[in-house]
């Protein structure tokens, strides 16, 4: 089996790719920059492309053809002020990915969706994957991510010869993710030591998330590569994450604060650039719904080895030990990075896609 993966160098597509070294099967990656020659991405070939460019669609054709099965993980998360970069990446990237499996005579695509695309309307409950999927309209995340799978909707009714797969996980966590989400959620000068001396937790006690191992990730990608069946799978862990757990990970006292006012606290802070988490991620916090798998475990056979309070203190303790990969996205957050960063750009909470 040939399998095109994009994405390949970030949080999933590096777990997928640790996944698959003892599968006969042969793997070309896609990612905006080529990885160190060391596992797991040595032995792949890999093209440079950016899913943003206009060019894209033209590129990715020539690379699917003679392809059993592509994978489609790549996803921008920041700058988050560059709007139009995002909805390049996230939403035109999956259509140009799409359009050019269709052109390659690809016969099933595995798009990585999200959990993100529910609307709101269930929070702390379990939906399946017929909920409603207009998503959270002030996360731009969320809007990207159902917009994606709308135009996937109008490329599966039109493409008889391929077969589209949907994967919606919850908050996807690992160990090695801890870098990655400190240089997403920390100002560029603000030291990583900042995890191990929180005093006190904002926090509304009604956060329910739904979470899931990045390795349990990868698993039901394998599975669905070669699954008979179809159409969408929610992925997550029995126990979602609570305001509890939150406490016992991070060694925090929680101070209850109303959702409205820690909303209105991020907005204003986002606004003055003081840091560069949108509060569209707050409201998607708030908003995203319990995932029922029943689906996932009937028909691929899928059952997640952590828990969703597990995945949370693994992906904690990354963050705290400051770990990273060898890739670009998964990167250490070092001091001299951090300080380089901003002299060159700017700190990423004025920054815009180069």
């Amino acid at each position: 089996m040939r399998i095109v993966v994009t994405g390949a160098t970030g949080n999933v597509g590096t777990a997928l790719l640790r996944r698959l070294v003892d599968e006969d099967v042969d793997v070309v990656g896609i990612a905006r920059r080529r990885p160190p020659d060391m596992p797991p991405y040595n032995g792949i070939r890999w093209h440079e492309i950016d899913l943003a460019t206009a060019e894209a669609e033209d590129r990715m054709t020539r690379v699917l053809h003679d392809t059993d099965a592509v994978v489609h993980l790549a996803i921008g998360f920041q700058p988050m002020r560059d709007r139009d970069y995002l909805r390049r990446t996230n939403v035109s990237g999956t259509a140009a990915v799409a359009a050019a499996a269709v052109r390659a005579g690809v016969p099933r695509l595995v798009h990585m969706s999200s959990s993100g695309v529910y609307s709101p309307g269930a929070y702390d409950r379990r939906v399946d994957e017929t909920w409603s999927r207009d998503g959270v309209p002030s996360s731009t995340y969320s809007a990207d991510k159902a917009a994606a799978e709308h135009i996937l909707d109008r490329i599966e009714s039109s493409a008889d010869r391929m077969t589209i797969v949907r994967l919606r996980p919850g908050l996807i966590g690992q160990y090695a993710f801890g870098s990655a989400l400190l240089r997403y959620a920390l100002p560029d000068l603000v030291p990583s030591w900042i995890v191990d001396h929180i005093p006190v937790l904002p926090m509304d006690r009604s956060i329910s998330l739904p979470a899931v191992a990045t390795a349990d990730v990868a698993e039901a990608i394998v599975s669905a590569l070669t699954c008979r069946h179809t159409g969408a799978f929610n992925l997550s862990a029995p126990t979602p994450v609570r305001v509890d757990d939150f406490r016992s990970v991070l060694s925090a006292r929680p101070v209850p604060i109303p959702r409205r006012v820690m909303r209105s606290v991020t907005a204003a802070t986002f606004a003055a650039h003081l840091q560069s988490v949108h509060p569209g991620w707050l409201d998607l916090a708030y908003e995203t719904p319990l995932l029922d798998t029943t689906r996932a475990q009937q028909l691929l056979g899928w059952t997640p080895e952590l828990d969703g309070p597990a995945v949370l203190a693994e992906t904690v303790r990354g963050m705290r030990d400051v770990a990273g990969g060898t890739s670009r996205p998964l990167r250490r957050r070092e001091a001299s990075d951090r300080i380089e960063s901003v002299l060159r750009r700017g700190p990423i909470s004025r920054r815009r896609h180069p």
